[in-house]
């Protein structure tokens, strides 16, 4: 029996972080309990998020509590989160890419290995087929142009086999002054880039959701279709919810307050 779309749905206004990864928390939830009839959903959510720095599960408190204080005074949110990889940015300007899957539907099971290698041949397939750059071999997570160059991060979750978190692709010049703040996912030696500085020319992130979309069904091999709230319940208010929320918060910082 051929396994069925996975559903997407694009977020056209920036999220908050917090109820963004609270929306993640949801939808598992409805996955896991759906999951004892088989008529659970798997999702891809593409979006992006106001500006916010989020450390990785590895992390604690102690660790961060400088770096909370200084950044959140720069006008960005802080969480901690329980995916893998250490202290990153998410903010404008960069795609994010959540997908909620269940690694149990492919025959055999995926493992976390394969699922986060098809992630990062995913991003690299459409970095050449969209815009003709190509992708530096690095034995860090993540997409690089150069071995100093960082222009995608991965971090995925797995709990029960069904994922959450996942990738971050910088598409304009927005997210770069924001990571220039930081020490990214612990490499002190490379620098966060864009499409749009690669290429030298202005590059709009709803141009890029497209071919983002098919390309993450060619390599996870899945058809994909469009989510359409209204007939997906719960999760579907959750997400209408969320939508609604962002839309009548004030105005993000555009740039850091240094």
């Amino acid at each position: 029996m051929s396994l069925p779309p996975i559903l997407y749905h694009y977020f056209r206004v920036p999220l908050p972080y917090a109820q963004t990864l609270a929306l993640q928390e949801r939808i598992h939830q409805i996955q896991l309990a759906a999951r004892r009839t088989a008529s659970h959903k798997d999702v891809l959510l593409l979006l992006q998020h106001r500006p916010v720095y989020t450390a990785g599960r590895r992390q604690t408190e102690d660790d961060v509590a400088d770096e909370r204080r200084r950044l959140t005074n720069m006008g960005a949110d802080f969480v901690p989160t329980q995916r893998g990889g250490q202290l990153t940015y998410h903010g404008p300007g960069q795609i994010i890419g959540y997908p909620l899957v269940d690694t149990a539907r492919w025959s055999p099971s995926m493992g976390v290995r394969d699922y986060v290698c098809r992630m990062q041949k995913f991003l690299n397939l459409h970095l050449r087929e969209a815009h003709g750059l190509e992708p530096s071999p690095s034995d860090n997570t993540g997409v690089f142009l150069s071995p100093a160059e960082k222009i995608a991060s991965i971090g995925v979750q797995v709990r029960h086999r069904l994922t959450t978190h996942g990738f971050s692709l910088n598409v304009t010049r927005e997210p770069l002054p924001w990571f220039e703040q930081i020490v990214a996912c612990g490499l002190a030696d490379v620098k966060a880039v864009s499409i749009s500085t690669a290429k030298g020319t202005e590059v709009k992130v709803d141009q890029e959701i497209p071919g983002l979309v098919s390309r993450f069904g060619q390599l996870y091999e899945r058809d994909m279709a469009p989510l359409k709230t209204s007939r997906e319940g719960d999760m579907g208010a959750a997400i209408l919810a969320l939508e609604e929320e962002a839309e009548s918060l004030r105005a993000w910082a555009v740039s850091p307050r240094t």
